[in-house]
């Protein structure tokens, strides 16, 4: 499984987003007015705006929140204009790291950036430097104890999906941009949960890390990932379940 699903799937077990609720909401709040600004307000003509109000609902945010935040998009309400950017560099031993940012001030957020890759035994790159070695694809993680493969494996390649990988305790289910809105309408109207369920960028090909520069990986992840400007971080680092599970700041 790619470092980024698997760290998605292993704080999502231990209940990481409910601890730090007003900075997940923070981040969706900033995604629904993105949304909002860019595609208008009414979810039923903005897939992005759809699939960002439908993760602050599996977040329990209140309806007002999210009401608001589409308002400051269309500009009925008065609200802070957010810059989308992206930042490439490289963590311990070259692995490859891709981050996604939302801010309204993009010197204070790339000196953030840059300070915590020099941190933690990497650097900042230039635009491209590793955007090439990842995939922007749906990727829905499923429980094995919520279906049977053969009925996931009929249900979502029927709905369009790519393929279906067994990943330790779950399966995980790939799709196109495209198709993932179909797969995941399938997927819940079968009844079936999902640990997660994301448009997604996966390494085409992995770093293996032990030790030392395993957990320097995960502090570098896990700040970059806390940062208030960082939306996603995606990073191509192979590191065992256990050093995940047992990983603290």
């Amino acid at each position: 499984m790619s470092g980024h699903s698997k760290w998605s799937t292993i704080k999502h077990k231990k209940g990481a987003a409910d601890a730090k609720r007003g900075k997940v909401f923070t981040k969706l709040i900033k995604e629904i007015t993105t949304a909002a600004r860019m595609g208008g307000g009414d979810p039923d003509g903005n897939p992005r705006l759809r699939k960002a109000i439908d993760a602050a609902k599996a977040a329990n945010m209140p309806s007002d929140n999210m009401d608001r935040a589409v308002k400051k998009g269309t500009g009925e309400l008065e609200g802070v204009i957010y810059e989308e950017v992206t930042y490439e560099g490289y963590g311990p031993e070259g692995v490859a790291v891709f981050v996604e940012c939302m801010t309204d001030n993009r010197n204070r957020t790339v000196a953030d950036i840059r300070h915590l890759f020099t941190k933690y035994n990497g650097n900042l790159g230039q635009d491209g430097c590793v955007g090439y070695l990842f995939d922007k694809v749906g990727l829905v993680v499923i429980d094995k104890a919520q279906v049977d493969e053969d009925r996931l494996m009929e249900l979502a390649l029927e709905a369009g999906a790519d393929d279906i990988k067994e990943e330790g305790e779950f399966f995980e289910v790939q799709t196109t941009q495209e198709a993932f809105d179909d797969v995941v309408k399938a997927i819940d109207g079968a009844g079936i949960s999902t640990e997660n369920a994301e448009i997604t960028r996966l390494p085409q090909t992995t770093v293996r890390l032990e030790g030392k520069s395993a957990q320097t990986m995960l502090k570098l992840y896990t700040l970059l990932d806390d940062h208030d400007d960082v939306q996603n971080v995606y990073a191509n680092f192979d590191i065992d379940n256990d050093i995940m599970e047992n990983f603290s700041l």
